[in-house]
């Protein structure tokens, strides 16, 4: 008997190709193959009047054509019996991870339908609508419909090569495939998509990404992003058409989008940004609507892409309109505690002047931040205009429509897991119950953020409350690490090398609290430390601390150019603090400090016994009077009082506000040091606009000694007590370089039987006095950078810096031309003699032929001659005093604060331009791994 012919169905998946070769990635599926008896065959059946077997229907809607179907239509009586094409069993074949019942709820075929065309032709459909197959099939074979499928691969790894810009943390989020998923061709094509939108963000336009696939055993694939960065593109060119009144060097000053100029490599605004393009425009507006134009527009901007895909030319076509002046400007107030002529009358704009757009912004900001300062927290300020195009003026209308008064529901605080509520709660400036002040909310703003436990640029946020006239405060934070370990290593010009370690928790226990233990190693410090701070003392708003210390410092003079070590100073001590706010930007801070210190000298170096009895003390010709007078041991009592008046921002780094203090400091409350010290501090800081930071600074400080000794060339204020200048705190000069010093000149034979005093910096000895006075200030000026640059931390600035140390007693100078002579143990003078053997004839040196000496207390030889003095080696010196001046040191220069992953890192640049003989200058510095 014939058998009856079928038709397999298949389908196959095209490759798929995206900026590139889409390479192993092309389908691997056949197409299925139609297998249908000759229409003879069936012609033959159909004229013997027996049906054999029925045609089934197959998965595309075809109906068999041939001479049989025409010559059954022509004859109705000879028509076969109708066909049986109920689906009786589907089954799935190939079927790897998935289940066949799994694969079977996809498609709407079941088990006693009918089988038709139609029907398969949705299923096939509905399989490919999975993305989960990457061949599959439909036939029908007499009932029992076979689907065949074979399974689209499981990802293993996604890989990324070439990608040196966008590093792998940065493209594999944005991405869709991932690890262990089905691989599916559209999701492929989406990430090739993002990927090159992620470049495009960068400015890499010409950037590629071409997809591979590498077949893996178990139907498991790798995916192969293979990345072409290409270069930034950058902006060569910004074209201006149809601006008269600006030049377009003005009009580019006003976009972000900065043409790509050697100078500009720190910039990242030269590379080109749709969004930033968009924003210019913007800025244009802006720009024309502060100058009057209020008719501007910006007709039409283009970007066009060099055929190298490596720089933009940008086109903007601008119609500049008419320009206006206010008329009428008047204040429309439905608030009864605001009177409109009063309001009026202050306005900034006036009639005739210039219309200017970024002035109603203002007036609108700052009438509403008056109104909330009233408790209108909900005031709505709305500016009216009237443009009249004849007379080219602008009335302006500010309507100040009618709100109710607001007052504090509640206040919330969400998203602290570790801060306590009261520590964030405490630093609100308004309670629960209180009439909405908008200058409270920024206080409470800018305190909060000072505490650094929380998200930057944190703010309270403001709800409607239950009623119209309440309202709710939420305070949304995201906290914020606030434990710090760090390990460091560093260099500084100042100290050499140096180690350090600390702990510090700002915020112990979620309660404000700061704990902090610190230990610093250098050639010329050592110190340890342990602190505590409480802000908050019984929960109230009084601050304690306490500092436990051991500090040990190695000061030096220069000798020449070298450091020479002087003094060694260690001090061991306490201090006690506690403050209480006066206002709220005013508090006083309260101290006791208690302080051993011990003084002492290298007693090999600077001690001698010239005298002769037996006793060896400080020597004033090795150290000098003032050094010899510093050593000992010391116990320092002291009592202070600070008062500090603060409107900072942010006292990490601050922006805007003043910073005020005052400290006075009284030793003498038992101990053996008395002295009255005063200090005073100020600095203001101005956003100037563009990023720029500008701030002035100024402090100064004296002490004075509460005894008198009454000793000529003796200062009552030790050395160690006094202040010093120089770097870092005044760049331009060395360590100590400024203020009141002694230099010893060294003698040297002139060759014409005198001597001549040397005075070359490099040929004497430099010994800082330090001095009772001084004053400094500084003007400095932060310039922005690229955001490139800013998320370095980078932040240069240039500054000028102008200061001066003075008052000390002068000491007595020491003036030895001809040397000291020496004594023996006995305190008698020694001479140098001629040396004699046994006959008493003089010894000769072989060599050179000349006398030999020896040592001896006789002023005259035997032969009745003078013996020379025999003179300390370094004994041939002057002393000077140089530098107690009150006049001022300048120094301008250029500097940059890095925050490196070494630690903070500072440089400058500095050149002086005013100074006094003796002060010590130095061009360069820089300090890494330490923070002064």
């Amino acid at each position: 008997m014939p058998q009856p012919g079928n038709r397999a169905l298949g389908a196959t998946l095209e490759g798929l190709e995206l900026n590139g070769n889409f390479a192993n990635m092309s389908g691997r599926n056949k197409a299925g193959e139609s297998r249908t008896k000759p229409a003879a065959g069936l012609a033959t059946l159909l004229l013997c009047g027996t049906v054999l077997a029925g045609v089934p229907a197959t998965a595309f809607a075809q109906t068999a054509t041939g001479e049989g179907q025409q010559e059954a239509a022509q004859d109705p009586a000879s028509a076969p019996e109708p066909i049986d094409n109920t689906i009786r069993t589907i089954s799935v074949v190939g079927a790897e991870r998935l289940e066949a019942q799994t694969i079977l709820s996809y498609i709407r075929l079941r088990v006693g339908q009918e089988y038709t065309s139609a029907g398969a032709d949705a299923a096939l459909k509905d399989l490919g609508a999975t993305e989960l197959f990457s061949n599959f099939s439909i036939r029908n074979d007499g009932g029992n419909v076979v689907i065949e499928v074979t399974e689209n691969p499981v990802i293993n790894r996604i890989i990324l090569e070439g990608n040196r810009r966008l590093k792998n943390d940065k493209i594999l989020p944005e991405i869709k495939l991932a690890p262990r998923q089905i691989f599916t061709r559209s999701k492929v094509r989406a990430d090739v998509a993002r990927i090159i939108e992620l470049y495009k963000r960068q400015g890499r336009f010409a950037a590629t990404v071409e997809p591979q696939m590498v077949m893996l055993p178990q139907n498991r694939v790798d995916i192969v992003f293979e990345i072409t960065e290409g270069p930034k593109s950058k902006v060569r060119q910004i074209n201006i058409i149809g601006n008269e009144e600006f030049s377009d060097g003005e009009l580019r000053g006003a976009m972000v989008t900065k043409q790509a100029r050697w100078h500009r490599f720190f910039s990242s605004n030269t590379s080109y940004d749709p969004d930033r393009l968009a924003f210019d425009q913007q800025q244009l507006r802006a720009f024309y609507l502060e100058n009057g134009y209020a008719d501007f527009r910006v007709v039409s901007a283009v970007a066009e892409l060099t055929p190298d895909k490596e720089d933009f030319i940008i086109t903007y076509v601008v119609e500049e309109g008419e320009r206006y002046k206010f008329g009428d400007v008047t204040v429309e107030s439905q608030l009864r505690d605001f009177d409109s002529d009063r309001l009026q009358s202050g306005l900034p704009m006036q009639t005739g002047d210039w219309y200017n757009a970024k002035q109603i912004e203002d007036t609108v900001e700052q009438i509403t931040e008056l109104a909330g300062t009233f408790g209108y927290a909900f005031a709505d300020v709305q500016p009216r205009f009237d443009r009249s195009r004849e007379d080219l003026t602008m009335n302006v209308n500010f309507v100040i429509r009618e709100a109710p008064r607001v007052y504090v529901e509640r206040v919330d605080v969400n998203g602290n897991t570790l801060t306590q509520d009261k520590v964030v709660r405490r630093e609100f400036r308004i309670a629960e119950g209180d009439a909405f002040n908008s200058l409270q909310v920024a206080r409470t703003t800018a305190r909060i953020n000072s505490l650094g436990y929380f998200q930057e640029n944190f703010e309270v946020n403001q709800a409607e409350g239950s009623q119209p006239d309440r309202i709710v405060l939420e305070a949304n934070v995201q906290e914020q690490p606030t434990g710090e370990l760090q390990l460091s290593a560093g260099y500084s010009s100042l100290e050499r090398f140096i180690l350090a370690a600390s702990v510090r928790q700002r915020n112990f226990r979620g309660r404000g609290q700061t704990v902090g233990l610190s230990v610093n190693w250098s050639r010329f410090s050592r110190s340890a430390s342990i602190s505590f701070q409480e802000p908050y003392l019984f929960n109230r708003n009084i601050s304690a601390g306490v500092d436990i210390y051991r500090r040990e410092f190695n000061s030096f003079n220069f000798r020449s150019r070298d450091r020479n070590r002087t003094f060694e100073q260690s001090t061991t001590g306490f201090q006690l603090r506690a403050g209480v706010p006066l206002t709220e930007y005013m508090s006083f801070i309260g101290s006791y400090t208690l302080n051993i210190d011990d003084i002492s000298l290298d007693e090999n170096v600077y001690f001698s016994d010239f005298d002769g009895d037996g006793i060896r003390t400080c020597e004033p010709l090795f150290a000098g009077r003032f050094l010899c007078d510093a050593i000992g041991k010391r116990t320092s009592s002291i009592v202070g009082g600070n008062i500090v008046y603060s409107t900072l921002d942010s006292r990490l780094r601050p922006t805007r506000g003043e910073n005020v203090s005052l400290s006075t400091e009284v030793a003498g409350l038992g101990g053996s040091v008395k002295y009255v010290r005063v200090r005073g501090q100020a600095a203001k800081y101005w956003p100037v606009g563009a990023g720029f930071i500008f701030s002035l600074s100024a402090e100064g400080g004296a002490i004075n000694s509460l005894e008198d000794s009454n000793r000529p060339g003796f200062d009552d204020v030790i050395l160690t007590d006094r202040f010093q200048l120089g770097e870092p705190r005044f760049r331009g000069f060395d360590i100590r370089g400024v203020g009141p010093r002694v230099i010893r000149q060294p003698y040297v034979d002139d060759g014409e039987g005198g001597v001549v005093a040397l005075t070359e910096r490099n040929q004497v000895v430099d010994d800082a006095l330090g001095g009772r006075a001084y004053y400094l200030g500084r003007a400095e000026l932060e310039i922005p950078l690229g955001t490139g640059a800013r998320e370095l931390g980078l932040r240069p600035s240039i500054f000028m810096d102008v200061g001066a140390l003075f008052a000390v007693t002068k000491p007595i100078l020491q003036d030895n031309p001809n040397g000291i002579q020496q004594r023996n143990t006995d305190g008698d003078l020694v001479y140098l003699t001629r040396l004699r053997d046994e006959n008493g004839d003089v010894v000769l040196d072989p060599v050179t032929g000349n006398p030999r000496f020896t040592s001896t207390t006789d002023a005259i030889d035997p032969e009745g001659v003078a013996n020379a003095p025999s003179i300390i080696q370094g004994s041939r010196f002057r002393e000077v005093f140089l530098g107690d001046s009150i006049s001022p040191r300048v120094s301008v220069g250029i500097g940059v604060n890095w925050n490196s992953p070494f630690g903070p890192f500072r440089i400058d640049f500095a050149r002086v331009l005013r100074s006094q003989p003796g002060d010590d200058t130095k061009r360069f510095t820089f300090n890494v791994g330490t923070q002064f």
